[in-house]
């Protein structure tokens, strides 16, 4: 009997081997970001930072309201001043210390003349001391300036004393003339009698770089003398001479004649005004000053002029103005400018009593 393996056809082929075993892993899911609390964070920042700010601009609206009706009320375009203490001195007896400072333009003359009010509405002054540090500025400017002083000399009897400090050059010397006395720094420049003239010729700008032709319609063929759209002809530099530099020359000839009188005569000061600067020595060799020395020098000999004992020594200085700090950022964020104003400024000729070397 034959036995027949019937395996194969019971169980079948054998089964493929099971693969290796690999977990699942499920990914973990972030939580849901919570937008509200975002949301939330960013308008608390946007609404104190709204908050701060309005804070701020009101404290800049009320001082900008009180500077104004400061401004308006105690001293308008001529500037706020106050007394600062040099010396003390006994009561009733006062000398004021007035300034000149930088360059003599309109604007400084207004500021003199606030001074000079506050001087006289004080009936303890009994002296006037003008501190001069400037170049000098605008013909006119320097004239008003030493005509006010010359008043207040005629008008309170009080001895008034020019002290230059640094540089009381040309329109600043032409000022101190104003004064009784002069005394100067053992460093100051002062000199520089005389006029000087500029106009800037804008023709090459004009025409070749810019493409801009000026058209000039005249009544006379001197209406436009000097003219800034062309270079002056010998003719124009000799027309701009007789009938503008040498009238104002002799007028500050004159000025110093009357300021120097009893000590230099005309034929003395005309070699010294050649436009020259001097030292303090050279000028006090010169006799354009009376001393040299200092603040507390002038001190003394106005208190001895004036027949004081131990005065009281106050200097007017200007206070800070909150429409001259926006004043200045004003113009700081406006930039340069070529509008026909601007214009107009760079090619108004200029005829003054002032030192281009400062």
């Amino acid at each position: 009997m034959e036995f027949q393996d019937d395996t194969k056809d019971t169980f079948g082929p054998p089964s493929p081997p099971y693969p290796p075993y690999q977990p699942q892993v499920q990914p973990v899911q972030p939580p849901p970001r919570d937008r509200s609390s975002r949301r939330g964070g960013g308008a608390r920042a946007f609404w104190w930072f709204m908050f701060i700010s309005s804070i701020l601009g009101n404290i800049a609206l009320f001082l900008l309201l009180i500077g104004t009706i400061a401004y308006f009320v105690m001293g308008g375009s001529g500037g706020l001043f106050e007394e600062h203490v040099i010396q003390g001195g006994v009561h009733g007896e006062k000398i004021a210390v007035i300034s000149i400072s930088g360059i003599i333009d309109s604007a400084q003359v207004d500021r003199v003349q606030e001074q000079l009010r506050m001087a006289r509405k004080d009936e303890a002054v009994q002296g006037l001391i003008v501190k001069i540090n400037s170049p000098g500025g605008t013909i006119s400017a320097s004239d008003q300036i030493y005509n006010a002083l010359r008043q207040y000399r005629e008008k309170e009897r009080q001895p008034v004393f020019a002290f230059m400090q640094g540089i009381a050059a040309s329109g600043g010397y032409y000022a101190a003339s104003g004064c009784e006395q002069i005394v100067a720094e053992p460093t100051v420049i002062t000199g520089s009698i005389g006029v000087i003239f500029s106009n800037l010729v804008v023709q090459d700008l004009f025409e070749n770089k810019l493409g801009i032709q000026p058209v000039v319609v005249k009544s006379g063929r001197r209406k436009d003398w000097p003219s800034s759209f062309r270079k002056p002809s010998e003719e124009e530099l000799t027309y701009i001479n007789d009938r503008l530099i040498e009238p104002a020359y002799e007028r500050f000839l004159q000025v110093v004649e009357t300021g120097r009188q009893g000590v230099l005569t005309m034929e003395e000061i005309r070699p010294l005004a050649d436009g020259g600067i001097y030292s303090a020595q050279e000028a006090k060799d010169q006799r354009l000053v009376d001393n040299i020395g200092y603040l507390d020098d002038a001190i003394k000999l106005i208190t001895t002029a004036a027949g004081l004992q131990n005065p009281r020594v106050v200097e007017y200085k200007e206070m800070f103005r909150l429409v001259d700090l926006l004043g200045v950022h004003a113009k700081a964020a406006a930039g340069f400018k070529l509008d026909r104003r601007t214009l107009d400024e760079l090619t108004t000729p200029e005829i003054l009593y002032m030192w281009k070397g400062y």
